[in-house]
């Protein structure tokens, strides 16, 4: 299932700004990935779904890889992962199987993911 361009234009302006007031925070069930435009240079925080893996995180992408935080963390090899309070630098974005990637993500991510269709995910190791 593809997420109409209306809802990514609303979740981009609305919604990411309500949740970024919560992601990344101790119990919040939301990160926070912090990175740099690859044209302008300016930092952007952008609130993201994320499960631990070993030596590092799994990311879901939830609207595909056409969308800008995504092609940021490509460009700069690596962003900033605030997660649980915690400030985390990650490098070396790489693809991961959808079938294994959607096993690291606790419920009830893992059937949201599953349920939205959502094949794209990749993994950053801690730096």
């Amino acid at each position: 299932m593809n997420i109409p361009n209306r809802i990514r234009y609303i979740n981009k302006r609305f919604t990411n700004r309500f949740m970024g007031l919560i992601a990344g925070k101790k119990g919040s069930p939301v990160a926070l990935i912090r990175h740099m435009g690859r044209v302008s240079g300016k930092i952007y925080a952008t609130p993201i779904l994320v499960a631990r893996a070993s030596g590092g995180f799994i990311f879901a992408l939830t609207y595909g890889d056409h969308v800008d935080w995504y092609k940021n963390t490509l460009a700069a090899s690596g962003g900033t992962l605030v997660l649980n309070g915690s400030e985390i630098k990650l490098i070396d974005p790489i693809d991961v199987d959808p079938v294994s990637a959607r096993k690291a993500f606790q419920q009830p991510f893992k059937t949201l993911l599953t349920w939205m269709g959502t094949q794209r995910f990749f993994y950053m190791k801690k730096a």
